[in-house]
């Protein structure tokens, strides 16, 4: 596995609430949780980035 960097994250203590409980629904730490739904963003804009030079 790729070694990991830290930073600081500032982040509305509402939208934390919100996704510690979605990171324990699934079974993830908060942390994970915040990793994940980066990657699946990520790898969204992508495709969408693929798809639209293909249509240019």
């Amino acid at each position: 596995m790729a070694e990991k960097k830290a930073f600081v994250l500032r982040i509305n203590p509402e939208v934390l609430k919100e996704i510690e409980i979605w990171a324990a629904d699934e079974f993830r730490s908060t942390n994970g949780q915040i990793e994940y739904l980066l990657q699946q963003t990520l790898l969204a804009r992508k495709k969408t980035t693929k798809k639209k030079k293909i249509t240019d």
